[in-house]
């Protein structure tokens, strides 16, 4: 992947601790794609941002604020194994994903040899039906008790989406107390942001289960540097946990490269590289931004959901790529998952 090593290497080329001065990555990026289109104000996505953290660490906005240079030794730490590729914590690519990759991409796979892949693996078969029986994915009222049973009621684009699903759960799954209603929250969120981006490239004709994929990865980085950092903590400052602004700096600033990273470390297809990088630094006057417009509209449906303070639906429409007709048919398939989510978690 010469591109992404060339982009990456770019991006830690200093050999001096960059934290202090380094611009804050963001999260939400919306585009701008005409000269004519209102100015965007800045504060509407910082908001945003910083309510999505204040919900995801379980803390106000005061907790998330550091003293400048506060933590720029265990930043740097952080940095340093980002850029050397040697995060300890960094999901190792799933043994049957490439040939699932294969199969999936390839038209003449049929339902039994795709059946026949999945249940070589015993752990990712498990994990599939119960994804696949989860209100994110469940069509209907009867349960789905076999993989050859998912593969035909799903269809091969809803089965690469709950494969994607399946992979990444258990690498999400809270490993402690500490961290468990990090983790709940973390993979909500994440299904929410992929699930919004699938159906908005669905409406565009474009590839959606590549989005769904691309859309859970921000979040398998959050969990992916939370840990990391608590390593680095634990051997470079004594702390065992790392507090709120801590890992706040952490998550904006490098949860772009810690997706690459993911993505690279799987050997994922060029275009998934393509599309987190577009959606860390989308062009302007792009049209179609089905990863940006999901992360964006999934962030302010699950803080909705979760009675937070989130974004007016007037400005969502302003610095997103859809119409008005298009958000509601989106934020109502939404809204009906996160509320049988919450009557399965009751």
């Amino acid at each position: 992947m010469p591109g992404f090593i060339s982009w990456i290497s770019g991006l830690f080329s200093s050999d001096k601790p960059t934290t202090a001065t380094a611009p804050e990555s963001r999260l939400l990026n919306p585009v701008v794609s005409t000269n004519d289109s209102p100015d965007i104000d800045p504060a509407l996505i910082d908001k945003l941002e910083e309510r999505l953290f204040c919900w995801l660490l379980d803390s106000p906005p005061a907790t998330l604020r550091s003293e400048t240079g506060q933590w720029d030794e265990v930043l740097e730490k952080l940095r340093w194994r980002i850029a050397n590729s040697e995060l300890d914590e960094l999901p190792r690519q799933p043994m049957t994903l490439p040939m699932l990759m294969r199969a999936l991409s390839d038209a003449k796979t049929g339902r039994n040899q795709l059946t026949e892949i999945i249940l070589n693996d015993p752990a990712l078969t498990e994990q599939l039906l119960q994804i696949a029986n989860s209100p994110y994915f469940r069509t209907g009222d009867q349960s789905i008790d076999s993989v050859d049973q998912a593969v035909f009621v799903l269809g091969m684009d809803g089965i690469r989406n709950v494969i994607s699903a399946a992979i990444m759960r258990p690498m999400m799954a809270a490993r402690n107390s500490r961290e468990a209603l990090f983790a709940q929250r973390v993979w909500r969120w994440g299904l929410t942001c992929a699930r919004s981006a699938e159906l908005i490239a669905k409406i565009q004709g474009q590839d959606s289960s590549v989005y769904f994929m691309a859309g859970l990865l921000p979040a398998l980085s959050y969990i992916t540097l939370r840990r990391e950092l608590q390593r680095v903590c634990r051997t470079e400052s004594g702390l065992v946990e790392p507090p709120p602004s801590l890992i706040h700096i952490a998550l904006s600033r490098y949860q772009w490269a810690t997706s690459q990273l993911l993505a690279n470390e799987w050997n994922l297809p060029p275009k998934y590289h393509a599309q987190l990088l577009a959606a860390e630094r989308p062009a302007p006057r792009q049209q179609l931004t089905p990863l940006n417009d999901g992360i964006i509209i999934g962030t302010r449906e699950v803080l909705r959901h979760a009675h937070q303070r989130n974004m007016p639906e007037e400005d969502v429409l302003r610095i997103t790529h859809i119409s008005r007709e298009q958000f509601t048919r989106v934020r109502k398939v939404i809204l009906d998952t996160l509320e049988a989510g919450a009557k399965t978690r009751a």
